[in-house]
């Protein structure tokens, strides 16, 4: 009597128990570490530019679009180092013990010109930038890979980046408190800069080591090292991962034109009714770029209400309404509503986000039979670098267009109804864009499922071929 050997092949880890709390946990620290440097750079380095570095905002804008664009390609290089690596620590973890230190100090660069000469405040602003953004490659890559590698559980991995959100928007929180308020009010705005950055060099190593500590990788892959072939051969048969790209890449340019303006929104555009008092910079931080802090806890919930691609189409529809009404505002209070909805509506993108990322190295796997969580990933966050370089870059371009001069303490109304009219109008556009490419996305809750046992039958098989029958 025969018995196939197929009965024992690996399977998927569906059944496996859920992701204790300090797993999840310890992750979700790993993306306080990433966002101490993305972070800042994204809510200050415009502002520290055009105010403290003396750059025009069309210099600086050009920096932007420059530098993210050489970060996506950091993207595609941090990408195939984690497919071709295997250590005792794992294929991920590796990279954030070896890379983490230099990302921080990296970020104190950017914030410290010790250079007089214009010419030079470039290319030390280039150099300290692109520096940080192929450091961050090497840490974000393998680090939002990781969570693929954790679990293939749907709940757990809206679970995980619900915790890399919160994570997020810690960070965003820490920096809304200690200095967004400063912006305005600093006698030396350079010095503030440059001892923030250090102090969070120190903290983010304890955020990186924690998830280094507590994270393990136990999803089942045949393909230890993944060769350029098979990666190419994996992404070519993609389509929901190319999709999530478009769709991302057009969120993220609206979501970073928010970001890059949000200091300009409270410093000037909304302090004309407020009429005085810092706080403005804090509330306006933590209702958009900071409400990752609170809405990332909700991601869970909306995946089992919802599923992801009802999640993430109604996310965008929030923040489109969040625009409108930021755009129409006659006050302080309904701007900072039409602020607080666009904000809500970008967290509840990002969780959505990742979690969708996920699911895309399954269905690679599932069309090739290999795993490129690497290559996938960095194929995702390329499209995101460029989606943010080219909103950095418009939110610097639209500055300029409507006058922006960093030398004035107050800018002329044209001026400030400038800056209101694009951080209300271009986001909007780009989120119903992002809106109307993720209706056609392939897969749902039950695609999903169906990919899962696929994958197991498709290593059943190959099991038995390898095997044959005893």
């Amino acid at each position: 009597m025969s018995t196939s050997t197929a009965a024992s092949a690996p399977r998927t880890d569906q059944s496996r128990p859920h992701l204790p709390p300090k797993t999840i946990f310890g992750y979700g620290s790993g993306d306080a570490g990433c966002n101490i440097a993305f972070q800042m750079t994204g809510l200050f380095l415009l502002v520290f530019y055009t105010d403290v570095a003396g750059i025009d905002p069309a210099h600086a804008g050009s920096i932007f679009l420059f530098v993210k664009i050489w970060d996506a390609f950091a993207d595609i290089f941090a990408g195939r180092m984690v497919d071709r690596t295997m250590t005792r620590w794992g294929k991920f973890r590796p990279f954030i013990l070896w890379f983490s230190l230099p990302l921080l100090a990296s970020n104190l660069l950017c914030f410290w010109i010790p250079v007089e000469s214009y010419t030079l405040k470039i290319v030390w602003a280039v150099g300290s930038y692109a520096l940080l953004g192929l450091l961050y490659s090497l840490v974000n890559i393998p680090y939002g890979s990781l969570a693929g590698a954790m679990s293939q559980n749907p709940v757990d991995r809206s679970r995980l980046s619900a915790a890399r959100m919160v994570g997020s928007g810690s960070t965003i929180l820490l920096l809304s408190v200690i200095l967004a308020p400063q912006i305005k009010s600093a006698d030396n705005l350079a010095a503030t800069f440059l001892v923030t950055s250090a102090i969070f060099l120190v903290v983010g190593m304890v955020m990186f080591m924690t998830t280094f500590v507590t994270s393990r990788e136990t999803v089942y892959r045949e393909v230890a090292k993944v060769s350029f072939k098979e990666t190419i051969q994996t992404l070519r048969h993609n389509g929901p991962l190319l999709r999530l790209c478009l769709s991302s890449f057009f969120y993220l340019t609206g979501q970073n034109v928010v970001s890059a303006l949000g200091i300009y929104i409270a410093n000037h555009a909304l302090f004309q009714y407020a009429g005085a008092g810092n706080w403005l910079a804090s509330v306006v931080t933590i209702i958009t770029t900071g409400a990752v802090l609170y809405v990332g806890p909700l991601g869970p919930g909306v995946t089992r209400k919802l599923g992801k691609k009802v999640g993430f189409m109604s996310a965008c529809v929030v923040a489109i309404t969040g625009g409108i009404i930021f755009g129409l505002a006659p006050n302080l209070i309904i701007s900072l509503v039409g602020l607080f909805l666009i904000g809500f509506g970008m967290a509840l993108l990002n969780t959505m986000t990742w979690a969708l990322e996920s699911d895309t190295v399954e269905y690679g796997e599932y069309k090739t039979g290999i795993r490129t969580e690497g290559a996938t990933y960095a194929a995702f966050s390329f499209t995101r670098k460029v989606g943010q370089a080219v909103g950095a870059a418009i939110a610097s371009y639209a500055l300029a267009y409507v006058g922006y001069n960093g030398e004035l303490d107050v800018q002329p109304q044209s001026v400030l109804d400038g800056i209101q009219t694009s951080a209300a109008i271009l986001p909007a556009v780009f989120f119903l864009i992002a809106l109307l490419i993720m209706s056609r996305y392939p897969l749902t809750e039950a695609k999903f499922q169906e990919i899962l046992a696929g994958i197991q039958a498709n290593r059943a098989k190959r099991h038995a071929e390898l095997h044959g029958n005893s």
